[in-house]
């Protein structure tokens, strides 16, 4: 049949070819950029070299004298009477805190205000004033009793007698430092959900036991860090018993400094360097017990300083690895 003239024929273009498949390659991710972090990383950096190179060639430190005093007989000496001292204080604090506390949570309105009173004045008053107030006790008591108030006494005892240095330290800084740790132990009992209460209430639980096997076992986890904190604080707070005739290791790097005024740095240093380990013995006795109170309370432990290590290495060499496939 044979088209009319004008009409369009309509032709089938032929399909296109598709275009050629593209080569993949592998291309890196570029990290944003971040300047500032570098430039603070440098600044840091530049300033703990400044450090380091003052610490090393300024001759004022005395190194040599610093390595001479540093195991010193005397100077040992003075570090148990510090370890001596921290120790108690912190154990009679701790249970005195814990008292406190539980005072401070009783229904009894008076020992409610008897706690709230004793916190708020041992946390008012300076430390340095409890200790001269305790050195100077037998001033203004010469002799303490036991009896009926206003009648006859059954014990009574000299108080100079009994009122040693270190009686006096570790009383003091025992007062001191249960008003701080009564706060610390009462928000830890409060971190407590009121659910674990309950439970152990409807299951006829008695009170004592309720505190020592549930409550007070929860409450760790939040008490611990809070208290460690301080325990570091107790152990720099005891360079004030100098000022109660009690050789520290302040004390005897004073005392020291006294005999020898040339090496009043490099005792100065000593000292310095004593306080850095134990803090820094104390905030690993920390990590570890955290750890331990974290057991059922989170999916994962926090990894240990050695695991952490052993990832960053395997992390750094499968990093390598990549890398050099690319």
């Amino acid at each position: 049949m044979s088209e009319p003239p004008g009409a369009v024929t309509l032709v089938e273009a032929p399909p296109a070819e598709p275009p050629p498949p593209r080569k993949l390659t592998a291309q890196r991710v570029q990290p944003l950029r971040r300047p500032g972090r570098w430039i603070a990383t440098a600044v840091v950096l530049v300033l703990a070299a400044q450090f380091a190179h003052g610490l090393v060639t300024n001759p004022f430190y005395q190194w040599d004298r610093f390595a001479y005093w540093f195991l010193r007989p005397t100077v040992l000496d003075g570090l148990l009477i510090t370890l001596e001292v921290t120790a108690w204080s912190a154990v009679l604090g701790l249970l005195g805190g814990i008292l406190l506390a539980l005072a401070r949570l009783s229904r009894s309105p008076v020992l409610r205000a008897a706690s709230w009173t004793y916190v708020w004045a041992l946390r008012s008053v300076p430390l340095i004033v409890v200790l001269l107030f305790l050195y100077n006790f037998s001033a203004l008591y010469k002799t303490l009793s036991v009896g009926v108030p206003f009648g006859p006494a059954f014990f009574t005892f000299d108080e100079s007698r009994l009122a040693t240095d270190m009686a006096i330290a570790v009383i003091g800084l025992s007062l001191n430092e249960a008003a701080y740790a009564a706060e610390v132990v009462r928000g830890g009992i409060l971190s407590v959900d009121q659910g674990q209460h309950e439970a152990s209430s409807a299951l006829g639980l008695p009170k004592g036991y309720q505190f020592r096997r549930i409550v007070f076992p929860q409450a760790l986890r939040s008490i611990t860090p809070n208290y460690v904190n301080q325990l570091i604080g107790l152990i720099k707070s005891t360079s004030l018993v100098f000022y109660v005739s009690l050789l520290d290791l302040f004390g005897t790097a004073q005392s020291m400094g006294s005999t020898y005024p040339g090496d009043i740095v490099p005792l100065l240093l000593v000292v310095t360097v004593w306080y850095l380990i134990l803090t820094s013995l104390v905030s690993v006795v920390q990590f570890y017990v955290e750890r331990y109170f974290a057991r059922g309370a989170t999916r994962s432990l926090p990894p240990t300083p050695l695991q952490k290590l052993r990832t960053g290495l395997r992390d750094l060499r499968e990093r390598a690895r990549r890398e050099a496939a690319v």
